[in-house]
């Protein structure tokens, strides 16, 4: 049976830890961050995280039901970063598109957290506070309710798998990914027309870009399609 998770109230009561501190979610959160960046997924473990507390490896269970309820507790931590670095300017093209970088820069940040979580739905404060806020921008835009979902549904993935997938190049090591990035030159760039025309007709174009994150060309795609869907939604509506 999984151990309890004790209500806040009754955390605050605790004596600070070893080091002095007194935890709390946030600081928790905050040093399992940290461990992540410095030792991946594989070294999150409650021992470890209790060590770097100063506290008692048990601690985490009286805040989280378990490592997967402070997983949840990271992913959104990360979408809380996101919200709080983005400022609304009323147009919700250019809103949705701000909050979508947002939320792919804050997951590189840590990109062994967001292979940990990116995948994940927390139903925690703060990322229901980025879904409410996108499902607003839509709706607020004039899209119906059917639209707006399916509009959201695609942003959100988009964004997170996005956020995934760069961010696996990123937690690999610098030489690995260095060797894979040198790939389009040392490699592509090289082979022969006779055999390959047409990349080497486009070498030089794809070292240029293939390094670079395709997130923000495909989220445009995406809302331009969405702009569309809204136009022609509109065109029908004033023809009656």
């Amino acid at each position: 049976m999984p151990k309890k998770v004790v209500p806040e109230t009754e955390r605050r009561r605790r004596r600070p830890t070893r080091q002095g501190t007194v935890l709390s979610e946030k600081l928790i959160v905050e040093t399992a961050l940290r461990m992540l960046r410095e030792h991946g997924s594989a070294g999150l473990t409650a021992r470890r995280l209790g060590a770097a507390l100063g506290a008692d490896p048990s601690t985490v269970y009286r805040y989280f039901a378990g490592l997967d309820g402070l997983t949840r507790a990271i992913g959104e931590e990360l979408m809380g970063r996101a919200l709080d670095s983005w400022t609304a300017i009323g147009e919700w093209r250019a809103d949705l598109r701000s909050l979508g970088l947002a939320v792919h820069s804050s997951y590189l940040a840590h990109p062994q957290a967001a292979l940990l979580t990116a995948s994940r739905v927390t139903g925690r404060p703060r990322e229901i506070e980025v879904d409410e806020t996108i499902l607003g921008i839509l709706r607020g835009a004039g899209f119906g309710d059917a639209d707006a979902v399916g509009i959201y549904h695609a942003f959100i993935d988009l964004a997170l798998a996005f956020a995934a997938l760069d961010a696996g190049a990123l937690a690999i090591k610098d030489e690995v990914r260095e060797a894979d990035e040198h790939m389009w030159t040392s490699t592509y760039a090289r082979l022969p027309a006779e055999t390959h025309p047409h990349i080497a007709a486009t070498a030089r174009l794809l070292a240029e870009r293939m390094n670079d994150s395709a997130y923000p060309v495909v989220l445009d795609t995406l809302l331009g399609r969405a702009e569309g869907q809204l136009a022609a939604t509109r065109k029908r509506a004033a023809a009656g």
